[in-house]
């Protein structure tokens, strides 16, 4: 059997359980929130790009 006897065990990691998962959870909101912030900067950037064709700057 591996290193965890049940379930439960894993989640709890030990004890350490709490800490462990709220790293998990900071790092996926972190990158989360990276990517929505690129998306939000793509459509910026296309916008600008369109209006400077529009405009026949490009």
């Amino acid at each position: 059997m591996g290193y965890f006897e049940t379930f439960t065990d894993f989640i709890r990691m030990g004890r350490h359980g709490v800490y462990v998962w709220s790293v998990y959870g900071i790092a996926i909101i972190v990158i989360a929130s990276h990517l929505v912030s690129l998306a939000m900067q793509k459509r910026r950037v296309l916008k600008e790009f369109r209006k400077m064709k529009k405009r026949g700057v490009l």
